[in-house]
Formats: structure tokens, sequence, C-alpha cells
């Protein structure tokens, strides 16, 4: 296995090497500007689809421009924007389900630390060792009057959920001991149990990656995804590629349209694509005539 010997370079010497390469640099005192506050390594990315295939020659297909990846950063930026801020209003409406379902049914106000209430006890563990971590790490108001006011060892569940990233929940949800309730959950979001589990998953992966500003356009989400044949609410039709940006949208939207009936993300969608018209839409999974598909409509 070989050694890793690249040294650094300015932003000077790299626009010299993609100029080098056949990228065209409209303003070169620009982009040097653009590389200095956003990184080479980051902005390669938007680069790398103007390469020539095979890649590894790092030869830039001809009339590739600076202009052309700056155009795919900045959609890259505005979509991860667009997404967070639906994830957002999904993992509240998510997080609510789980804590009120949860609740009501058991009795126990304090079931999120209560092993009784999961079937596996090494994974119970392992949630509430994370659960341990937020507290500990929370300044929270209502955590510090809690604390200040009762014995309890813990808050109660629905306190504990406000301070609880969505990968937690996600994990405290998939090891619930009653199969009545976890049923119930998902049967809020018209979902059968494995694919209302295998949804959180990939809405928490989609949140990440737009909290940590990663890119997320062109990406391939390494995950595995359950759907189910026969949807209780409008759904696509159209095979995709259950690992690209489109089906995650499609995802988002799917749990808006009962959240939020009258939401307006496909006419942010629409907004957006229409901003950007080089944006290859292929290369995110939009399958032509996605727009005429039931979820769209």
């Amino acid at each position: 296995m070989a050694r890793y010997t690249k040294t650094y370079s300015s932003p000077a010497q790299l626009v010299t090497l993609l100029q080098s390469r056949g990228l065209h640099v409209e303003n070169v005192a620009r982009m040097e500007n653009y590389l200095r506050h956003i990184g080479y390594y980051r902005f390669s990315a938007y680069l790398y689809p103007l390469l020539t295939t095979p890649k590894e020659n790092h030869v830039f297909k001809p009339g590739a421009t600076f202009n052309q990846a700056l155009d795919m950063y900045r959609f890259d930026r505005h979509l991860r924007l667009l997404m967070f801020n639906e994830i957002e209003k999904i993992e509240i409406a998510i997080r609510s389900a789980i804590v009120n379902i949860t609740s009501r049914e058991t009795g126990n106000p304090f079931w999120m630390t209560d092993p009784t209430c999961f079937y596996d006890i090494n994974t119970f563990t392992k949630t509430k060792q994370l659960i341990d971590a937020e507290l500990a790490k929370s300044r929270e108001d209502f955590i510090e009057h809690f604390r200040n006011t009762y014995s309890d060892p813990y808050p109660p569940s629905w306190m504990l959920a406000e301070i609880l990233p969505l990968g937690v929940l996600t994990k405290i949800y998939d090891n619930i001991r009653s199969n009545q309730i976890r049923k119930k959950i998902a049967q809020e979001f018209s979902l059968g149990v494995p694919v209302f589990n295998s949804w959180m998953t990939i809405i928490t992966v989609a949140r990440n990656n737009c909290g940590h500003h990663a890119r997320v356009w062109n990406r391939t989400f390494a995950l595995r995804v359950l759907t189910q044949r026969r949807m209780a609410r409008p759904w696509i039709a159209i095979p995709v590629n259950q690992k690209k940006a489109y089906f995650s949208l499609c995802i988002i939207k799917y749990f808006l349209d009962i959240i939020s009936p009258n939401n307006d993300m496909k006419a942010k969608i629409d907004a957006l694509l229409s901003s950007y018209p080089s944006i290859d839409i292929n290369a995110m999974g939009f399958p032509r005539g996605w727009e005429n598909e039931p979820l769209w409509q």
C-alpha cells in the first residue's frame, strides 16, 4: 500500500493546475477566492462530473468551465437548505408520534429509560448511554428545571425526546418491545413497521448530510431501502434508483403530505430547478415525467 505524498497547494497553484487539465476559468481571481473560502477538496466534488472518462486521467470535458462547477455547488447548497427545512417538520412529527403513542399505551412517563419496555437489552443499554450523553451536555432550561425540582433519575420521555437526535429515536423505536405500539406509531403515517423504520433511517441520513454540509444532489446513498407494494396514500409508480436524492425527496414529500397537506414542496423544487436549468437531474435520480406522479400532483 502506497503512502500519501501530495503536499499543500495554494489556490493560485490549484487554478493553474486545473487550467492545465482543460478547465476554462472565466475569472482567475474569483476562482482563487472561492477556493480560499470553500476549500479545494470540498469544491473538487463539483468538478468531478466535468471530467472525461476515465476520471483518473484528470482531463476535463471540452467546454468545461469553473462557472459550471460553481452552479453545481450553489444548487447543492440550496437543495440542502430546502431538504433540511422540510425534514425539521418531519422530525418533530415523528418524535411526537413515538412519544405520545408509547406514553399513552404503556401508561409510563419514563418508558424510554425502562428496560422492561424494550426487547433487546444490549440495544437498550447502548441507547441509554446515548441518552446519558445527551443529558450530560444539555443546558436546556426544562432539563435544568427538572434536575432542580424532582428526585427522579431521568426526566419523562417527552422531555428526553426533545434533546435526542432522530437517529437515537429511530433506534429506540426499533427496540420497543410491543409490536402493537410500533404498529400504531407507523400507522400514524400509513406505513407498515419495517418501511416506517427504513424511511426514518433515510430521513436521518438525509438530515445529517444536510446538517454537515455534505454533497447531496448527485450522491449515491449506501442504504438498503424498504418499500411496500400497496400504499394507502399517493406515491410514485415509476421505478427509480432508491439510493439517489430524488427518492429521498419523495419520502420527504410523502411525510409532508400527512403532516402539512397544503405544503408547497413541489413549488420549491420547481423553483430551484428553474433557477439552475443546467443541472443534470438524471444524476439526482429524477425519472422522465416525475412531475406527473400521484405523489407530486
